[in-house]
């Protein structure tokens, strides 16, 4: 542009007509040297686009591309990688300078927000020195895919090896253990917080002392995620549906239950029952349990709770701690079901796990300033107002719930868990 200005300049002024004739010169000789200085010389570039095994759905995943320069001198580059359809990403770019010789690390992260198979593109680096007049484009690594699974990166955070220790730290509730089994272990010296029902008179007597029954935690009982895949789990909410939080949850629950020395199993349903996996302590139960969660996707049909109640009278024979996944909106849906509810509890503890609708909290707390803002705001505390009826509608009927927002659905899944074990209730 300014060698136009100049030659523009040179109609009025005639000595910078040489000016520009010399600029113009110039600038082709640096366009050649720049030239032979990118394109010359093969491999002067590498690059490898390093991917996890596996992403994990609703985290944040770390790619790396490692760029070795072999030029003799410092390049410039632009980075445009073509990342999975699924995101959506049309602007992707990272600019990086490398100096000669050297190799260098690039990381970005990628958070994706549903299950399946993401398939990367080609990676382009263009390569431009500090003339910067040419670029040469180099590409690697085509047709990358890497499989999304349910969110395993929350089974650390979650991890209960350490649970009792760092419990307070994740949100987790401290439950003093009020029950028992019925396993005797041994008798011991009363301390302050033992169960008063297991004194040993007996023991109390000769030792002159408070003396109790100390029984041992039942272990291997069997607990079943159950998760509704029907079309009321699709609703959305930042970013994961409804269905995805329950399936990362669910993955979490089992691991726990497994480190519990528990039974972890699970199965989901709709119009159908699929995904099934028996309750088991086997230590390649956390893996096939992830491989079924990885298939689970909503098929939109309304969910049949009748199919729900048969298959679980047929193929779940003992005593069972059950943490059903769904939703419901309204009493009336809940009425709908309620009888297969009560048919399985009879049976089996259950756990309804459903969810708080975190708009129409927000709406009832907004200020209201119109009549149409107050009509909306009345409805939606009339919907909240049916959330707390349904959970009182379930209590009557002697099952329990859980009422939960969807970022809380984890930690509250695994407080009640453990509330149950140390109560003994199952």
């Amino acid at each position: 542009m300014g060698i136009v200005v100049l030659f523009a300049l040179s109609y009025f002024i005639p000595l910078l007509f040489n000016v520009a004739q010399l600029s113009i010169l110039v600038l082709i000789l640096l366009f050649f040297l720049d030239l032979l200085i990118v394109f010359i010389g093969r491999k002067k570039l590498e690059a490898t686009r390093v991917l996890p095994d596996k992403f994990s759905n609703g985290d944040k995943n770390q790619i790396t591309l490692d760029i070795r320069n072999n030029y003799p001198i410092s390049v410039y580059l632009e980075i445009i990688d073509e990342i999975p359809e699924q995101f959506q990403v049309r602007d992707f770019k990272i600019k990086e300078h490398i100096a000669p010789n050297k190799s260098k690390s690039v990381l970005y992260h990628l958070k994706p927000t549903e299950r399946g198979e993401y398939h990367f593109g080609n990676l382009n680096i263009y390569v431009s020195s500090i003339i910067n007049l040419v670029a040469k484009r180099f590409t690697f690594n085509h047709g990358d895919m890497v499989p999304t699974y349910p969110s395993f990166k929350q089974l650390k955070k979650f991890e209960l090896l350490n649970i009792n220790k760092n419990s307070l730290e994740y949100g987790l509730k401290k439950v003093r253990r009020l029950g028992h089994s019925m396993e005797f272990e041994q008798i011991k010296e009363y301390v302050l917080g033992d169960d008063l029902r297991t004194i040993n008179w007996k023991a109390t007597a000769k030792k002159n002392q408070l003396m109790v029954n100390q029984f041992q935690d039942e272990k291997s009982q069997p607990v079943y995620s159950i998760i509704d895949k029907g079309r009321i789990m699709k609703m959305p909410f930042n970013g994961l549906s409804l269905l995805d939080y329950a399936i990362n949850a669910a993955l979490v629950i089992s691991n726990v239950v497994l480190k519990k020395h528990d039974k972890a199993g699970m199965f989901s349903f709709s119009k159908h029952i699929d995904n099934v996996v028996v309750a088991e302590k086997r230590s390649s139960q956390m893996q096939l349990i992830l491989e079924s969660l990885y298939n689970v996707k909503t098929d939109f049909f309304e969910s049949d709770f009748s199919r729900l109640y048969g298959s679980i009278k047929r193929h779940i024979t003992h005593r069972s701690l059950i943490l059903m996944y769904t939703n419901f909106e309204t009493l009336d849906g809940l009425n709908r079901q309620l009888p297969y509810l009560k048919a399985i509890s009879k049976s089996h503890m259950l756990v309804v796990i459903f969810f708080k609708n975190t708009e129409l909290d927000n709406l009832i707390n907004e200020k209201a300033e119109t009549v149409q803002q107050v009509y909306d705001k009345v409805i939606a505390e009339k919907f909240a107002f049916e959330k707390r009826l349904i959970v009182n509608e379930l209590k009557k009927y002697g099952i329990y719930s859980i009422l939960t927002t969807p970022e809380n659905l984890t930690i509250d899944t695994i407080n009640k868990y453990l509330e149950i074990k140390a109560r003994g209730l199952l």
